[in-house]
């Protein structure tokens, strides 16, 4: 009857969260999106549609659904090791008036995400919400794989701090991902945690499932060049806050620089767009706060 009522209470932001082969990494993925976690948010003011991309072992609908009544689970029936086709089928099915797009259901969000980004969607006529990216761990896990970092040292890592009452914590066990390693106010070529109006979406098109490489390829970075390169858009960034990703065995984010895919990503780009991969970006507006653990990153 819970989940019932929440069905007819339609909410403003749709979250949709991207796995594949991820069964570890999704309890903590989604318990970071849960309203005990979030801060100041309620779970009648958004919904989470987590989207399994053809695993090899799915994720069970109770394993998503005991989240909350408004966690909903889908399946989507891949037919390329690409995300894109599924994420645009479950925006697609979002009841929001907003969308959140997280195309690596390995990142783990902090915890005021939602609470900022539920406040600045209404304030701009088209936004572009969006945020910094982390790895769990000292160093870039394309690096760190190569010292012996895995998933049970990241446990580990993990259970060194009480990031489930305090996700603020995260920061004190990450450093920046390649795509933010210019820092808090450098220039960026991806986000894995966006918001924008769910009819912004659609207007630029979606994501271009013609991205079919394992993981999207580039897909991502097209996204981002796409949005920064419409005049319309407000990107504003949240500080304070990121995405952490979690080591899973990706395609790009965890092989050795020497295997890493870029060449045919970057061939898949050019046959797609006609021209080599270069990155749009226009200075965004800045909107947060700057808890403890995340200053060591500004000074």
């Amino acid at each position: 009857m819970m989940r019932l009522r929440h069905w007819f209470a339609r909410p403003a932001l749709s979250v949709v969260v991207v796995f594949y082969d991820m069964q570890r990494e999704a309890e903590r993925t989604l318990y970071s999106l849960t309203a005990e976690y979030q801060r100041e948010v309620t779970e009648t003011a958004y919904e989470v549609i987590a989207v399994d991309n053809g695993s090899r072992q799915p994720l069970d609908r109770r394993q998503v659904e005991r989240f909350g009544p408004h966690f909903r689970y889908r399946f989507y029936p891949a037919t390329t090791p690409s995300p894109c086709a599924a994420l645009n089928a479950m925006v697609k099915a979002a009841r929001g008036r907003y969308v959140m797009c997280c195309i690596d259901g390995a990142r783990m969000l902090s915890p005021g995400i939602l609470r900022h980004t539920l406040r600045l969607l209404p304030q701009f006529a088209h936004p572009f919400i969006y945020t910094l990216g982390m790895h769990l761990g000292r160093e870039l896990q394309n690096q760190s794989l190569l010292n012996g970092y895995n998933q049970q040292i990241e446990d580990a890592l993990l259970d060194s701090v009480d990031w489930r009452h305090d996700g603020y914590q995260l920061f004190n066990i990450a450093c920046l991902a390649g795509s933010s390693a210019k820092g808090p106010f450098g220039a960026m070529t991806e986000s894995n945690g966006f918001a924008l109006r769910k009819a912004d979406y659609w207007a630029l098109g979606g994501y271009d499932e013609r991205f079919a490489s394992p993981g999207g390829g580039l897909c991502n970075l097209d996204w981002f060049n796409r949005v920064h390169g419409n005049p319309q858009f407000q990107p504003v960034r949240l500080l304070g806050e990121a995405t952490f990703h979690q080591f899973h065995g990706g395609v790009a984010t965890n092989v050795p620089p020497d295997q890493h895919p870029w060449p045919a990503m970057a061939e898949e780009y050019r046959a797609i767009r006609g021209q080599d991969f270069a990155s749009v970006y226009r200075e965004p507006l800045y909107w947060g706060e700057c808890p403890e653990t995340f200053r060591p990153l500004v000074t």
